[in-house]
């Protein structure tokens, strides 16, 4: 097999992608850790909120930039490995992350706060959601997304953003603010599952490779124009044109495995979301029995002392 090495430093390791999230990583400790004394309401930042913060950063560039995201455009199981962490895990971490002082300030600005309201309505993020993730694998749309640097940086940045939406209504804790609560979070996070299910059936099921950039050929080599500078690609060897020079797995069988692997990768991260979130309704549960408990005896030793008198 031909090493990956071939496409280049810059291929590999993406290196003006590593800058811009160090940048954010800067930005975050310059606005949120030193800085915030300058901002009005500001609250310390919590453990939680950092370690949350640093985690999305660093699965981002993982995702993104590291040559996992070159391997994604080889291998179509990479690739929906790579959507299943950047939309199910680098989406929610970043949310949690961001502290709620700075959320209650985005909120509070006109437009943008009725925006995010609107969008984050739990029927609405579940379909929007839903609708991106399944139209962005459908095979034409797919192709043609692939085939285009800025098309293809504008579809995954609003699917990105309709994940932001989806897992706003479960993890963000800004008080005054829409949320779900108990088993209403479990049946929003069960639906989620269910609606993106068909695309990744079709996609297991189907019998023959439907998606160009792929497969050898052109579409691939100009699909590879993504993550590869031109310059490197122009100077390849004629015979590197297709995905099979880089892998065993045929064609169809790693399209396959990409479904399996989205619908695993889905399925063991809402595994997780639930229990933490029946953790905690069951625990409020326990502590707002215990309370009314308390009121009652109270309200029951009151009773007993007026009728004494």
């Amino acid at each position: 097999m031909v090493p990956l090495r071939i496409f280049g430093f810059r291929a590999l390791w993406s290196p003006y992608f590593m800058l811009t999230v160090v940048a954010l990583v800067v930005l975050y400790y310059v606005v949120v850790i030193k800085g915030r004394h300058r901002f009005k309401d500001w609250e310390p930042a919590t453990t939680r909120e950092k370690v949350a913060f640093i985690s999305s950063m660093i699965l981002l560039y993982v995702v993104k930039g590291s040559p996992l995201d070159l391997l994604g455009h080889i291998l179509f199981s990479v690739h929906m490995a790579q959507m299943a962490l950047l939309l199910l895990a680098v989406a929610p971490l970043l949310l949690i992350g961001i502290p709620n002082w700075i959320w209650r300030r985005v909120l509070a600005t006109k437009g943008v706060g009725s925006f995010i309201r609107l969008m984050t309505k739990p029927v609405i993020s579940l379909l929007v959601f839903s609708l991106m993730f399944s139209l962005y694998h459908y095979p034409y749309i797919l192709d043609t997304v692939k085939l285009s640097i800025p098309l293809h940086a504008l579809f995954t940045m609003t699917l990105f953003l309709a994940a932001l939406f989806l897992w706003w209504p479960i993890v963000h804790t800004v008080e005054g603010e829409p949320k779900l609560h108990g088993l209403k979070k479990i049946l929003y996070v069960v639906l989620s599952a269910i609606l993106i299910t068909p695309a990744c059936t079709l996609i297991i099921f189907v019998d023959v490779p439907v998606y160009a950039t792929y497969q050898s050929g052109e579409a691939w080599l100009q699909a590879m124009a993504l993550c590869v500078p031109g310059g490197t690609l122009a100077s390849l060897p004629p015979t590197i044109n297709g995905p099979e020079l880089f892998t065993n797995i045929p064609v169809l069988y790693d399209q396959q495995l990409g479904g399996i692997i989205m619908k695993i990768m889905q399925e063991l991260i809402y595994v997780f979301v639930i229990g933490r979130v029946f953790f905690v309704w069951y625990r409020d549960e326990q502590l707002r029995a215990d309370e009314i408990t308390m009121d009652d005896l109270a309200n029951r030793r009151e009773m007993d002392r007026m009728m004494e008198r």
